[in-house]
């Protein structure tokens, strides 16, 4: 199976962790299909590795399509939403597990990265 880092921002972190947002959107898919766990990284202004969440599935259709499945959990407006797949044919959701954060969270370089990712990173 495969973990992947993926920059988030603090404020759709906390959705997570509250268990408000379910889905994480992305306009690529990872070329890997066998994801199953999703590092999280809060991007700024916090800067650190908070969080791990199991991925139970990747979900990939049209924005509509993929905001009827995902809305009830999205974390986010349907504004947002369509602002962010603007003529886009394409939407893929990670659909989210169980949550394990971490006590202390970690630097990238904790993890052996030493740059922010702009998309996301593989890490096995």
């Amino acid at each position: 199976m495969c973990k992947i880092l993926m920059p988030i921002n603090p404020e759709y972190v906390d959705e997570i962790l509250s268990g408000n947002k379910k889905y994480e959107y992305r306009k690529i898919k990872a070329k890997r299909g066998n994801i199953d766990k999703m590092i999280i990284y809060s991007t700024s202004p916090i800067m650190k590795v908070v969080a791990e969440v199991d991925v139970e599935e990747i979900l990939e259709d049209s924005p509509e399509k993929i905001w009827e499945q995902t809305k009830e959990y999205s974390g986010t407006t349907k504004d947002f939403y369509s602002k962010y797949y603007k003529n886009k044919k394409n939407a893929i959701a990670y659909k989210l597990g169980h949550i394990k954060v971490y006590e202390k969270p970690k630097k990238l370089s904790d993890i052996g990265i030493n740059y922010v990712p702009q998309s996301f990173v593989y890490l096995d």
